[in-house]
């Protein structure tokens, strides 16, 4: 069954265009406006920074372990379940999340919102590019990363005014309404359209289920290893068993007649460099994301609103330049545009090594928006590149391979930035807490600080050489 053109008329796409951007507006404002909050969250709930990150990684793990399964049965079932399921989930979870009195219970209940948006995540790019023809895709993916430009943007600012005039909890309360309102859009305007078909083919259950382990295992050694050590039981324990169940998934793949991967898009090199590329990008870019509230909140004494406005300025960038990058890909190919906007990164990251406690706005917002107009210079041609190079059968799976890679970079990105920066400032103030913060400390976290962005440096570099090999690809 062939599910790659939504016939509508033509007004009809941009309708489409509207729901699918509305759960790529509220999976991005869901993971930005907890950012800011973490602070709150963890002084609230009386725990610490590498628990609290969980807050921010289950959610990221669960959607990165889930977006190849929920790719590949937007393919078999059709993409309009796979989209109202989501979104349902992703209320659920948020409603969960609301009342959770525990970090544990706020931890499940934020892996229950990434069940939810990983079923979001992975056929709303494939929606996109069914229904748009090639010579707009360039565009209507640009737009789609102003979408998430606004869903950035609006989450750092959002989330600074709830925090200032209610709880914490009041930034998952604003993710219900919508959510109900856009579950129940989506069942009427997907409803007669190719999104309700899918091919019917079998789930490859095995290689989901040795993929989940992989990756879970895998994100808890790596986010482990500053208390665990790389030597002990735990930490080589949990590397094995991530080790073994991703060679188990590769196994099956290759012998699976319908692969939840399949990994003759490995061969693809528009591919597989765009997805190298994306992952290394966005580990270096949310190293600094992830850090900016706790510097801004505690070294430099900002208020959460005022947190939340400065955390906005890379994604205003990503909100203008978006749509112009895809614009530019349909003339000339994403091979300099990515290369250029990972060299940008590379450089802001760089450039925090020289920021300290007492640095002026200005020093920090123009570091911020070189990371921001280099991240949007890069996505949307990077992913049209990857999306473009796939066979029209295979593009729910693509679609769930370039969003678990983004996701899998985030999450790498959170994990090193946690381990780099809690055991550097744990070793220099004696396993002092942020409870007990004094200006004293000022000068462990900045040292703490920069060496996170630092090990930020050293990743993005990589992803320039990804960019430029990928070879040209004009559409």
């Amino acid at each position: 069954m062939n599910n790659s053109t939504i016939k509508q008329k033509p007004y009809n796409k941009w309708i489409v265009f509207l729901l699918v951007a509305t759960a790529i507006f509220m999976s991005t404002l869901d993971s930005s406006i907890v950012n800011v909050a973490l602070p709150y969250i963890m002084e609230d709930l009386h725990t610490r920074v590498y628990i609290i990150q969980w807050v921010v990684l289950a959610y990221l793990v669960t959607v990165s372990s889930l977006l190849l399964t929920f790719g590949r049965l937007s393919d078999t079932r059709g993409r309009k379940i796979i989209y109202i399921y989501g979104f349902f989930i992703f209320t659920l979870g948020s409603f969960f999340c609301s009342i959770a009195q525990t970090p544990f219970f706020l931890i499940v209940s934020r892996s229950l919102q990434g069940c939810g948006a990983s079923m979001l995540m992975a056929c709303s790019p494939a929606i996109i590019i069914d229904i748009f023809p090639p010579k707009e895709r360039g565009k209507a993916l640009g737009m789609m990363g102003t979408v998430v430009a606004a869903g950035l943007t609006a989450g750092p600012v959002a989330g600074g005014i709830l925090l200032d005039l209610f709880s914490w909890r009041s930034i998952f309360y604003i993710n219900i309404p919508i959510g109900l309102a856009a579950l129940f859009a989506g069942y009427y305007i997907l409803r007669g359209t190719n999104a309700e078909k899918g091919n019917n083919e079998p789930l490859d259950r095995k290689g989901s289920i040795f993929l989940v382990i992989s990756i879970c295992s895998f994100i808890v050694f790596l986010t482990h290893l500053g208390r665990w050590d790389i030597s002990s039981f735990k930490s080589i324990s949990f590397f094995v068993i991530s080790f073994i169940s991703l060679s188990i998934f590769i196994k099956t793949e290759v012998k699976s007649d319908y692969p939840l991967f399949d990994p003759k898009l490995l061969k693809i090199k528009l591919f597989l460099f765009p997805v190298i590329s994306s992952a290394i990008l966005f580990a270096a870019l949310f190293i600094i994301i992830f850090l900016m509230p706790f510097y801004l909140t505690y070294p430099c004494s900002y208020s959460a609103s005022a947190t939340g406005f400065i955390m906005i300025t890379p994604f205003i960038f990503l909100f203008f330049l978006s749509p112009v990058a895809g614009s530019i890909y349909d003339k000339i190919g994403s091979r300099w545009l990515c290369t250029i906007g990972i060299s940008l990164l590379t450089i802001s990251l760089a450039s925090f090594v020289f920021i300290n406690n007492s640095s002026d706005i200005i020093s920090i917002l123009w570091r911020l928006a070189l990371a921001g107009a280099g991240t949007a210079l890069f996505i949307s041609p990077n992913n049209t590149a990857a999306m473009n190079s796939t066979p029209i059968s295979k593009r729910g799976i693509a679609s769930g391979a370039v969003a678990t890679s983004r996701n899998i970079g985030v999450v790498i990105g959170i994990a090193i930035a946690g381990l780099i920066f809690s055991s550097t400032y744990s070793n220099l103030t004696g396993g002092a807490s942020f409870e007990n913060y004094t200006q004293e400390m000022n000068i462990f976290f900045m040292t703490a600080f920069k060496k996170a962005t630092i090990a930020g440096t050293i990743i993005a570099v990589p992803g320039i050489f990804f960019s430029y090999m990928r070879g040209d690809d004009k559409p």
